[in-house]
């Protein structure tokens, strides 16, 4: 360990971005264990990574207790720049790996489920760009959306930004294009069914799915914590995904159990989708994408998401709408 008491050495003329990105996990989680299951290493590579740029930079990074780790002054000023260097060099291979060159490549876009506005994002996209090839895929949540991005599977997606892990939000650039209305999806005969909009306060003593146990809806299933919270509403605990319609149906017919959506959500048999109120819950939904690549859709979707967006009125948030605060901050942020 290095002594902070005696002068420093002279800096190394190189730094391996892998021990930056030991540093960031561990800045992050504040635990060793989680450091390293995120970065897919032994525990032991992980601390022998940060033990080396500790002598590296001569100083010490973290506090280290049996019960807690901490940063030190000296971690605390190294996180900014480790961050800018690594998004810089994410988006130095992004670039070359993905831009350039192979900007004539078919640009693979995420629009969650057929019939939302994603759909229509998508749609104008391609108007705006009729030389780029735009397919869509159907993630189906945000979460595993950003896993394919950052995998190089994928190369846009939609959904709720806040609700991804902060890594990997910086290695990401958004877009915000909508405040969503929120909605429950009811069978057809449910005591509220018969309402034109469902105050939140109705939902007392209800259990409402809203993704639980699903890893690729993990930001959704968070914002619904988020409003039912205090509320005397419960989130429906696991349960085997209802893929198509069909499933759906039978679904909802067997567990009888509400479900949270948007406003948008296409009409399923059986059921009712009724907006609601009191406060009006607000889904945010952006667009995302890998930072740094270049290709000529990307810029197509986002001048089809502001073109949408500014007509629309998407972007105005109601008088008195619910969203959490994180959520607030960053639908008013640009990338």
């Amino acid at each position: 360990m290095p002594d902070p008491d005696r002068p420093r050495a002279a800096l190394p003329a190189h730094l391996e971005p892998r021990l930056l990105r030991a540093f960031l996990a561990v800045a992050d989680e504040l635990h060793f264990t989680r450091a390293a299951a995120r970065l897919y290493v032994a525990q032991q590579a992980l601390s022998r990574d940060i033990r080396r740029l500790e002598r590296e930079l001569g100083a010490v990074l973290f506090a280290r207790t049996t019960r807690q780790v901490a940063l030190t002054a000296d971690g605390e000023r190294l996180l900014p720049y480790a961050r800018r260097v690594l998004e810089a060099q994410d988006a130095l291979l992004a670039a070359f790996a993905r831009g350039g060159p192979g900007a004539d490549r078919p640009l693979l876009v995420d629009v969650n489920s057929p019939g939302l506005v994603t759909g229509r994002i998508l749609e104008r996209a391609r108007e705006l760009a009729p030389d780029c090839e735009l397919m869509a895929r159907f993630e189906s949540g945000l979460t595993g959306a950003a896993t394919e991005m950052l995998a190089g599977r994928l190369d846009a997606s939609f959904g709720r930004f806040a609700g991804l892990d902060p890594a990997v939000r910086a290695r990401l650039a958004q877009q915000p294009v909508r405040y969503e209305p929120m909605a429950v999806v009811l069978p057809e005969d449910h005591r509220l069914a018969e309402c034109e909009e469902v105050p939140l306060a109705a939902l007392a003593g209800e259990t409402v799915y809203a993704g639980a146990g699903n890893p690729r809806t993990l930001e959704w299933t968070d914002l619904a914590r988020h409003l039912f919270d205090g509320r005397g509403i419960e989130v429906a605990p696991p349960a085997p995904l209802a893929v198509g319609v069909e499933e759906f149906r039978r679904i909802m017919a067997k567990t009888r159990t509400p479900v949270l959506a948007t406003v948008n959500f296409p009409a399923m048999p059986y059921t009712v989708v009724r907006p609601l109120v009191d406060p009006v819950p607000l889904s945010p939904l952006s667009l995302v994408w890998p930072k740094g690549l270049v290709h000529p859709g990307i810029d197509a979707l986002r001048s089809a998401a502001l073109e949408l967006a500014s007509g629309k009125g998407w972007l105005k948030r109601p008088g008195g709408g619910w969203i959490p605060a994180i959520d607030a901050l960053i639908m008013t942020s640009r990338n």
